[in-house]
């Protein structure tokens, strides 16, 4: 089967908002973050991933204000607030103003459950079916973490499509604890392969942080992916790099 690209045009914005379907199959591009105003976001892209659920959810007003202003198919997803995967002696708990104990790693304890419910709250206001929950290089593949992770993802809501992305995990225990709890395996494709997942989820975070995709890299992506999913952007020029990899696929599209 030849490959089929959709582009929707959206309303009353001169720029079009890529959907792409390879062998039918959909991927969505975006960003992690909100890198110009939203108002300009929602006319460019289709999907954000949300970045202030990690750090320090906002109130369910605020994600629901948000929901509203985006355009009725705008998908949001959001990361995990860090209280469930990150320790307290984290940096990242500072730089978000914030202090618990008896957190992080999946533990299963008052505090990480509270950072659940807080997570799903989000979630449901934002209407978001995707949370993706990211690991410090600190979190490693030990028996004493697996078992933690097995007692938070059976307790809690599965209504959702969970997306896990480990540092450091050799291949076998992230193949091993994704297809045991059906976690989407998210990776940044240049640096490591996905090992399980009925979608894609890629987090692009740049060779570093101020990296700047070629044109070349960015052909390179295109053949990489191989299933439904999202390519997120991560980098300092996530917006620039966004909308020329979108480009990049309108040009493939009128080129068959």
């Amino acid at each position: 089967m030849s490959d089929v690209y959709i582009f929707c045009l959206s309303m009353g914005s001169p720029t079009l908002n890529t959907r792409v379907l390879t062998n039918s199959m959909e991927l969505k591009v975006g960003c992690c973050g909100f890198p110009v105003s939203m108002k300009r976001y929602f006319e460019t892209f289709d999907v954000v991933e949300v970045q202030k659920t990690f750090y320090k959810p906002p109130e369910v007003k605020t994600a629901e204000k948000w929901r509203k202003s985006a355009p009725e198919d705008f998908e949001f997803t959001i990361k995990a607030w860090q209280v469930i995967t990150h320790p307290p002696s984290s940096p990242t708990y500072k730089k978000a103003g914030i202090k618990f104990e008896n957190c992080g790693f999946f533990r299963p304890t008052e505090v990480v459950f509270m950072a659940w419910e807080e997570t799903k709250k989000i979630a449901k206001a934002l209407k978001a079916e995707i949370i993706v929950f990211q690991t410090p290089k600190s979190f490693r593949d030990t028996a004493e973490n697996m078992e933690n992770m097995r007692a938070f993802f059976s307790s809690i809501d599965g209504s959702f499509t969970f997306c896990f992305e480990p540092r450091g995990w050799s291949e076998e225990s992230v193949r091993a604890i994704c297809e045991e709890l059906d976690l989407v395996h998210v990776v940044d494709p240049f640096v490591s392969k996905q090992l399980y997942g009925e979608i894609c989820y890629y987090r692009l975070h740049g060779f570093d942080y101020k990296h700047k995709y070629t044109d070349d890299e960015l052909e390179k992506l295109l053949g990489i992916v191989d299933r439904d999913g999202y390519v997120m952007f991560n980098n300092v020029h996530m917006f620039d790099d966004a909308l020329r990899f979108k480009k990049l696929v309108e040009r493939e599209a009128k080129s068959k």
